[in-house]
């Protein structure tokens, strides 16, 4: 009944004079938009996300990784600094899971787990058991450990590029060790970059964050972001605060390239990683003007790396790439976010602006040697 009150209540403002032909035009666009929105067969309008939490909870698990850290002993003696060795102190570390597949696939945060010396996992039914490290993958600050054990309960991938800002979506993880634990929140943005994967020798990071305002804390790192159709949207990740804790904000690794990287670590034990081969500018109001483009829309392409990909394919510097593969790209990590989902020699279709006019081109991805050749690391 408030559905159909709601569509009752749009319809009757539209009620104005016949000579208005725009604006009665207008609002029946805007009123049929309504009537759309109210009648799709999504589960996106709930508020009771108990189904949900039941169908996906079991899905998550709780890690403990042990490492081991060896600290330099010193004495001092009349004055004099002396070496007695080392001391080995283990430590814990803990973080979440989710179970992607029924024979114990889980994926979860690189972080979580780069360092690990044993990792065990805790089940949503307590049982503990041993996982081994399948494979890392820096640039995206995601792992894959694999467990032994019967009767899990694997979450589906969801399309995180189908996932829309407002929609409600569900955290689910081990906050401060707290076993599974669920909140509730909107996404409040996607395509965010960060600038907070680093790591040593990773040439580039992919970032492209799904943001939004469940509550995610430490432990919350490798846990699920579900949306109402309890599909895996997204991996969390990280929070933006100044004291440690959830201040409004939290972060996840879309699922499209949580399922990317998770398929390549099983399959090769290394990511498979195309690269268009290209130094980019986001198109801001300001260099759009400069551009004297119409609009600060797609992303400047400042360099082409000569025998790569894009210049292979004929782009130039000074095109503007509007969209990869029938995505819309208006930021670098959106960029980025879209090529990640390929693998080296896969064709992609780009479309770009060059002096007012559309082009369309097919390129082919190459690797950061400028081939299309499997890496493996098994």
């Amino acid at each position: 009944m408030r559905h159909l009150f709601l569509i009752m209540a749009v319809v009757a403002g539209m009620m104005i004079p016949s000579g208005c032909t725009a604006q009665t035009k207008e609002k029946k666009e805007y009123a049929k938009k309504v009537v759309e929105a109210v009648q799709r067969p999504n589960l996106t309008t709930q508020t009771d996300f108990s189904d949900v939490a039941a169908l996906t909870i079991d899905g998550v698990v709780h890690i403990k990784t042990e490492m081991t850290k060896l600290t330099p002993l010193y004495q001092t003696f009349f004055g004099m600094i002396i070496d007695r060795g080392v001391r080995k102190q283990t430590y814990n570390a803990y973080g979440s899971g989710v179970i992607i597949s029924d024979d114990g696939y889980i994926v979860t945060n690189n972080h979580v787990v780069q360092d690990a010396e044993s990792v065990f996992v805790t089940l949503n039914d307590k049982r503990e058991v041993p996982a081994r490290i399948v494979g890392l993958d820096p640039a995206t600050d995601l792992a894959v450990i694999k467990i032994e054990a019967t009767g899990l309960q694997s979450i589906p991938f969801g399309n995180s590029d189908s996932a829309r800002i407002g929609e409600p979506v569900l955290a689910i993880g081990n906050p401060f060790n707290l076993t599974s634990t669920v909140t509730a929140g909107i996404i409040s943005a996607k395509a965010r970059y960060m600038n907070i994967i680093n790591n040593p020798g990773v040439e580039s990071t992919i970032e492209s964050f799904i943001q939004t305002d469940a509550a995610v804390n430490s432990g919350n790192s490798g846990g699920a972001l579900v949306n109402g159709h309890a599909e895996l949207i997204g991996i969390n990740t990280a929070i933006a605060s100044g004291n440690g804790y959830y201040t409004g904000y939290s972060f996840a690794i879309p699922s499209n390239i949580a399922r990317k990287v998770t398929s390549d670590l099983r399959q090769y034990g290394v990511v498979q990683r195309g690269y268009l081969g290209v130094n980019v500018v986001e198109v801001t109001g300001d260099v759009a003007k400069q551009l004297n483009l119409s609009e600060p829309k797609g992303i400047y392409i400042a360099r082409v790396i000569p025998d790569c990909a894009a210049d292979k394919a004929g782009m130039k510097k000074g095109d503007i790439l509007l969209n990869v593969n029938g995505m819309e790209v208006n930021s670098y990590a959106s960029m980025m976010e879209e090529v990640a989902l390929f693998n080296p020699g896969d064709q992609v279709e780009v479309t770009f602006l060059r002096d007012g006019k559309e082009y369309n081109v097919k390129l082919t991805l190459l690797n950061s040697k400028g081939n299309t050749q499997i890496i493996k690391n098994l």
